[in-house]
């Protein structure tokens, strides 16, 4: 037995591993859940794990004491280097290992840094990733000799995106890596596909100098907009730091969201497997949930998190799953993950087959009247409290509430939500109507029953 090591109790989170670099993460922390990690793999028998990083300045310190934790515990790495997370799971499959690791802080501010975790083909997560701690705790590792192989599968993993391209109609597209790991295979599938191209911030730079990488927030696209309109193109599309959310704008210099995005998808995919399960997250517009009921498609909403739908995908065996954070997740054609890159060829290889621009596409689109996604502080230790509260107060109501991740109310105007984070110390909200004026009274309701549960509505609400 070695002696234990106990991880800053923030950075044990329900999907992955993240913490501030210097603050509550530390080298020690990449070599110890490489301890645990791999004494995990062994005692399922496993052996062979691919291990990534991407691209920020922490990464190469994080990787390599991880490596070291992992061959310490008898695990052999097949080490791929820079890149996206989504190369790494690719990488999985493709060299058929036991697992993998990303050393990636997502989307997340340049101090930030953390670990993504797959056990065999599988996500890593939740009590898994509490298992984590306590065995790094008791410090009772597995004890071996692993050895390091540098493993290339860049060229494969492109070649893998580019094939599933088969568009006829020259595209104009703009693309922006936000200097994140996405930038390389971004610019080198960009060179492989017909049509024109152009790539904003392809370069690796964890400094993120241009903008931050995270294609939710409005204001990390400007960039992008400010392309596309300035070169006609017909859309954009950006990636998060790690390459596994997508974000897009059409010709005119709209944003697609998630949902609308896989509404697009959808309508492809259904038009080829009538029937189909097609899950989205709470968060997304009942817009989505009826279009794919009215395609034929059996709409399924489910929790929001990554690591959580693709649980739900495998059982049930849904071909195509994406949340209104831009995780999009195929298994129609490809493996279940969440890949950003390989979601722009499936977008882009609709609009090639067909006639209709994206601008097109989107003014088609049903018009709703919907808040952002607002996040607001609320003590960890009552978060869920809050909403279980109020989920008994609606149930003795008789409302048409939704439980699948907080509470989901319908009413004649329209939707809310609120539900506690995973992540987060924080409540999340967010309403959709088909007028104005039914949005403020979904607004107003939301801020009453707060405030009756003795929380204030943050202003923006």
């Amino acid at each position: 037995m070695s002696g234990g090591h106990r991880f800053h109790p923030t950075i044990l989170r329900e999907y992955d591993v993240r913490g501030i670099v210097g603050e509550t993460l530390f080298p020690e922390d990449a070599r110890a859940l490489g301890r645990a990690f791999a004494t995990i793999l062994r005692a399922r028998g496993g052996r062979r794990l691919c291990v990534g990083r991407d691209g920020r300045l922490s990464s190469p310190e994080l990787h390599r004491a991880l490596v070291e934790g992992l061959c310490a515990g008898g695990v052999d790495v097949l080490d791929l280097g820079l890149g996206p997370t989504p190369m790494m799971y690719f990488a999985v499959h493709e060299l058929d290992t036991d697992g993998g690791i990303q050393v990636t802080g997502s989307h997340n501010p340049p101090s930030h840094n953390g670990f993504k975790l797959m056990l065999g083909k599988a996500s890593f997560f939740g009590e898994q990733i509490r298992e984590l701690g306590r065995l790094a705790a008791s410090g009772d590792f597995s004890e071996g000799a692993g050895g390091v192989e540098r493993v290339d599968v860049f060229d494969r993993y492109v070649a893998r995106l580019a094939r599933d391209y088969h568009g006829t109609r020259p595209l104009d597209v703009v693309w922006d890596a936000g200097n994140g790991a996405a930038g390389p295979a971004m610019a080198a599938l960009a060179a492989r596909l017909p049509g024109r191209h152009h790539c904003l911030f392809a370069e690796v730079d964890g400094r993120f100098p241009n903008h931050h990488p995270d294609p939710t927030e409005p204001h990390n696209l400007e960039a992008l907009i400010a392309a596309v309109r300035a070169r006609g193109a017909e859309l954009g599309i950006a990636f998060d730091g790690d390459g596994d959310r997508i974000g897009v704008v059409d010709g005119k210099g709209r944003i697609l969201w998630g949902d609308q995005l896989l509404m697009i998808l959808a309508e492809d995919l259904l038009a080829r497997q009538p029937g189909a399960t097609i899950i989205a997250d709470v968060k997304a517009s009942q817009v989505l949930f009826d279009t794919i009921a009215a395609l034929g498609g059996r709409p399924l909403m489910w929790k929001t998190g990554h690591s959580l739908i693709k649980s739900k995908m495998v059982e049930t065996g849904a071909p195509l799953a994406g949340e209104m954070s831009g995780h999009i997740f195929y298994k129609d054609g490809f493996y279940g993950h969440d890949d950003a890159l390989y979601v722009a060829v499936r977008l882009l290889d609709i609009l090639g087959r067909g006639s209709r621009t994206l601008a097109e596409i989107r003014d088609a689109m049903p018009r709703t009247f919907s808040t952002p996604e607002v996040r607001f502080p609320c003590p960890e230790e009552r978060k869920f409290a809050v909403v279980a509260d109020l989920a008994r107060s609606l149930a003795a109501e008789g409302a048409e509430v939704d439980t699948t991740d907080g509470v989901r109310v319908c009413t004649g105007d329209g939707w809310w939500l609120l539900r506690a984070s995973n992540t987060q110390a924080v409540l999340v909200a967010r309403a959709e109507a088909r007028t104005p004026e039914g949005l403020e009274r979904l607004r107003a309701e939301l801020r009453q029953r707060l405030r009756a549960l003795g929380i204030e509505p943050p202003s923006s609400f």
